[in-house]
């Protein structure tokens, strides 16, 4: 939720909290099965195409074995693909709202995979060791020699979602949208960019100028690299807002400093850094600020003032995600009442 220029806007029409409980976040990443984990399992069986067998024995395995496709790991039409990025925190906060979100007013949670895979994070960041500043992630997304290796490792990924069952795939991680057009070429697939959805729902929130004779105007804060790919500006325009980058001045002595000071453990110094770079760019005119950075996410406390004003993407393809999973269940519903009615004529 933002103040979107004299109304409060809020983009929680999902009924979606604007964060989610720590204690929900630390006992994600402290789970550790004693079996092999599901995610292992399916890699192992839909890359050799051997999927396994249910007991005789077992009731429930019986039935799962009777509705499962010989082709592929989950057959329901919303099922979700998931291409984890350079963060695998990430990934694992994006799942987390997936299953929080989509299971609101006793909902199913929509059905997913996701294929998370170490060695991208290596080819993302082949140059560099460190990943502490926006510094650093600047040179990160410059992969010019080793483009093909990046985009072919990508493309690995989605065609292992789609042989697993996947019918939407969206790809939580703002690096990687670098190559979104040429990740999803050949994809017959809906493959949801993270700008897009962003763009959209601001379309849709309506949003009116703060300056008499300008435009909507919308902030960006995120690495340079990011900014330089054009990954929001181009579909930001593309909906008739005009677009506020950070100066060099508020890159270099704000935005950088912030994040090498959160890497330090100094919360408060890097808050009130942060905190200066978005009053920066309010200051300008705009109606919300995007941080389209990891680096940036949970740095400011979730019931501060400022975060009325801002939008985190990843809660945008979230949303998203969410909305086409229901979508498709709805239809499939509906041909469902359909065929039965036409069955009892």
């Amino acid at each position: 939720m933002f103040d979107g220029g004299g109304m409060i806007m809020s983009f929680h029409a999902l009924k979606c909290p604007p964060s989610l409980p720590s204690k929900v976040n630390r006992s994600l990443y402290r789970t550790r099965p004693s079996s092999p984990p599901l995610y292992l399992l399916m890699a192992q069986t839909v890359e050799s195409g051997n999927f396994p067998q249910s007991s005789k024995n077992s009731g429930t395995g019986a039935t799962i074995k009777k509705r499962r496709s010989p082709k592929h790991l989950l057959i329901q039409p919303n099922t979700v693909g998931i291409i984890g990025g350079a963060s695998v925190s990430s990934t694992l906060v994006f799942l987390e709202k997936l299953v929080v979100w989509s299971t609101r007013d006793d909902e199913e949670c929509l059905p997913f995979v996701v294929c998370s895979d170490p060695s991208l994070n290596e080819e993302l960041i082949y140059s560099h060791t460190s990943l502490c500043s926006l510094k650093t992630r600047t040179s990160q997304i410059k992969l010019n020699d080793d483009r093909s290796i990046v985009v072919e490792n990508l493309q690995r990924k989605r065609a292992f979602l789609e042989k697993s069952g996947a019918r939407c795939i969206v790809m939580p991680c703002h690096i990687s949208h670098n190559w979104h057009a040429e990740i999803s070429e050949g994809c017959s697939l809906p493959f949801l960019h993270v700008g897009e959805c962003v763009a959209r729902e601001l379309k849709e929130a309506k949003l009116k100028p703060l300056e008499a004779g300008s435009g909507v105007r919308i902030g960006l804060l995120a690495a340079d690299g990011i900014l330089s790919a054009g990954i929001y500006q181009e579909k930001l325009l593309s909906q008739g807002f005009e677009v506020v980058l950070p100066d060099k001045a508020t890159t270099e002595h704000m935005l950088i400093p912030a994040v090498e000071s959160m890497n330090k453990r100094d919360m408060e110094g890097a808050q009130n850094l942060l905190r200066i770079a978005i009053q920066v760019l309010l200051v300008r005119a705009v109606n919300v600020v995007i941080l389209a950075s990891d680096d940036m996410r949970g740095v400011l406390p979730h019931d501060d003032p400022l975060l009325k004003k801002c939008i985190d993407p990843m809660d945008a393809l979230a949303r998203s995600t969410i909305k086409w999973a229901r979508s498709i269940k709805k239809v499939m519903s509906g041909n469902y009442i359909l065929e039965f009615k036409m069955v009892t004529l």
